[in-house]
This record gives C-alpha cells, sequence and structure tokens, in this order.
C-alpha cells in the first residue's frame, strides 16, 4: 500500500469515528473499491418484530421497490405497522426513502427481508416512497437512493454492471416499483458504478 493510500485511509477511519455512522467500519474496509463511499446518514426506527429474524448469508442484488397503491409519505414505521396488520413478523424492507430523501431503517441490514417471493434470502430490499405509475419519484429521493445503492455495492461487493440492482417487478407480476422509478433504474445503475470507479 502507498503511502498516501494509507494517509487517506487511516483519516478516513478515524473520521468515521467521529461522526454517525450506520454501517460498520470493517465492512467498508473490507470492499474492493478504490475509496470508500460514505454511508449515508440513516435514521434507525428499532423496530419491534413479532417473529425472530433470520439472518442473510449472501448477498447479491438490491431490489428496488415502491408503495404503490399511495403516493403520500409514509414512515417505516407505518409500513411495518401494515405488515403486521397482514400478520407478518413486521416491515419486509431493509431501507425506506422517504419523499424528502431520508432513509430510514426497515429491517436489520443482514437479515433475510420479505419483500420479493423468491429472492429475499440473497438480497436487500429498498423501498422508495410513492406511487410510481403515477407520479415521479423526488430528486431528493432519487438522490438518496443512489448513494444508500452506492455504499450497499462496496459493502456487498456487487459488480454493478452485470445488473445487481433489478426492481420488484423483475422477479414477480407486479407493476412495482412502478413504470416511472423503473425506467430510472438503467440511469441508477450507471450512476452507481461511476460511484464504485
Amino acid at each position: 500500500m502507498k503511502r498516501r493510500e494509507f494517509l487517506y485511509l487511516t483519516l478516513t477511519a478515524i473520521s468515521s469515528l467521529f461522526f454517525t455512522s450506520n454501517i460498520a467500519f470493517e465492512d467498508l474496509a473490507s470492499a474492493s473499491s478504490k475509496h470508500l463511499i460514505p454511508s449515508p446518514e440513516i435514521k434507525e426506527t428499532n423496530l419491534k418484530f413479532v417473529l425472530p429474524l433470520e439472518n442473510r448469508t449472501e448477498t447479491d442484488i438490491l431490489i428496488i421497490h415502491h408503495i404503490g397503491e399511495i403516493n403520500r409519505d409514509v414512515s417505516a414505521a407505518e409500513i411495518h405497522q401494515w405488515h403486521l396488520a397482514n400478520g407478518w413478523a413486521g416491515i419486509g424492507y431493509h431501507y425506506v426513502i422517504r419523499k424528502d430523501g431520508s432513509i430510514e431503517r426497515g429491517r436489520p441490514r443482514d437479515t433475510i427481508g420479505a419483500h420479493c417471493y423468491g429472492h429475499n434470502k440473497n438480497s436487500i430490499g429498498i423501498n422508495v416512497v410513492g406511487n410510481f405509475e403515477i407520479a415521479e419519484p423526488t430528486a431528493a429521493q432519487t438522490a438518496s437512493l443512489k448513494n444508500l445503492c452506492a455504499c450497499l455495492s462496496q459493502i456487498y461487493q456487487l459488480d454493478i454492471p452485470t445488473k445487481t440492482i433489478w426492481g420488484h417487478k423483475d422477479f414477480n407480476d407486479t407493476l412495482c416499483p412502478g413504470s416511472n422509478l423503473y425506467a430510472a433504474l438503467p440511469t441508477l445503475r450507471k450512476q452507481v458504478s461511476s460511484e464504485l470507479d
């Protein structure tokens, strides 16, 4: 390792100790990228689940969702209540991106989600709040989605050019994540790939 790289990594590690970070430094240190992508701010929700959650042993895709039927802003806690009312363990998504771009924790990052039938054991579910059949994501949501996907891609060493960012509809018979957000996924992949270069 060259001196400059060592200093950069050391200063980055030290600065991460002084700022709130929601992703373990060990995860970032093991990531195979030329530079460390900082974790976006993630609001911890400390949601309580009614069934035990299982740890996920592999992560090779990020799956993007939308709320669907409504276009108003909703929180991870509200989605959690909806999912509990359905008799489920709790919120199925790992992250929720609100209209203002803030990111809230759903399920713990390294647990198996409940958001995409047949692909929960190897994916992270990200819900972008809104109905993107009738509306567009806000600029703040788009920026947060890019930052979150870049950070997660680095942590899990995902190969973005091989299309590891998917829409829910790529796997199941659904309109999710809505035609407007789905149409933006190729651009999102390019932006995330650029962040990782």
